[in-house]
């Protein structure tokens, strides 16, 4: 399988502190890749330094099989990268579909637009055809975000992203604090999205969320990528010797 998205032997220290020690990852298209560690083991580093959040001290990222360095996250957005953090970023003050548009609203045509008049109508309508797609829990485009439940914010923050990631799309801890029923439509839109041909990379503590979703579970220790394994070939005991070291640091079938 071709990686569409890869990082070759990164290296970041903070101090004293390395956080990335050659530090490997890859996903191909229409993939989900679950990225997984104990705290401390380098995701969060890994995850700013492919979404042009960090700078790297030596290592390559590739995309399409091509060197490219992101100055900051706009650059990883204009090639289709996006990221949903675990704070989800985001306003509580406003409605669904204004967040979606957030920092890219569409203007009112012609004159209107050059002073400044948005085009509400419709952002809020491709807002609601986007949670359509998803089959997204949020029955409303006008109600704001900060008084919807936490499954359908997480809804929010996941369509937003889909709307602008059309290669790769990046989920830290997305099911955390959810309830069942949340977690479940969750799990559900990341399928959705993975069948949209979208890569989508997990982040989670939850390893039978991961061997439910993820196509590959690459694990990270100390910095490093210690294994890979086939999210089908795997158990949860496996998955969890490789992130404490119990078993021996090696990769596992790619």
């Amino acid at each position: 399988m071709t990686a569409l998205f890869e990082a070759r032997g990164l290296q970041r220290r903070f101090g004293r502190v390395q956080a990335l020690d050659g530090a490997d990852f890859d996903v191909a298209e229409g993939e989900v890749v679950a990225l997984i560690g104990d705290n401390g083991a380098g995701k969060s580093t890994l995850v700013k330094a492919l979404t042009g959040n960090l700078d790297v001290e030596e290592g390559e990222v590739l995309f399409q099989g091509r060197p490219v360095h992101f100055a900051t996250p706009h650059d990883a957005s204009a090639l289709g990268i996006e990221v949903v953090h675990q704070d989800l970023a985001l306003a509580p003050h406003l409605d669904s579909a204004q967040n979606m548009f957030l920092g890219r609203e569409i203007m009112r045509p012609g004159l209107l637009g050059h002073l400044g008049f948005m085009d509400t109508s419709r952002m809020r309508e491709d807002a609601a055809k986007a949670f359509t797609q998803l089959g997204s829990a949020v029955r409303s485009v006008v109600v704001p975000v900060g008084s919807m439940s936490g499954g359908q914010k997480q809804t929010v923050a996941i369509a937003r992203a889909v709307a602008w990631a059309d290669k790769v799309l990046f989920l830290d801890e997305p099911t955390a604090a959810l309830g069942v029923v949340q977690t479940r439509n969750v799990l559900d839109t990341i399928k959705k999205v993975r069948d949209r041909g979208i890569a989508v990379v997990l982040i989670s503590h939850s390893m039978p969320h991961v061997l439910e979703v993820a196509d590959r579970v690459q694990v990270l220790r100390l910095g490093r990528r210690v294994a890979t394994y086939q999210a089908s070939d795997t158990s949860v005991e496996e998955l969890v010797g490789a992130m404490t070291g119990a078993l021996d640091s090696k990769e596992g079938a790619a």
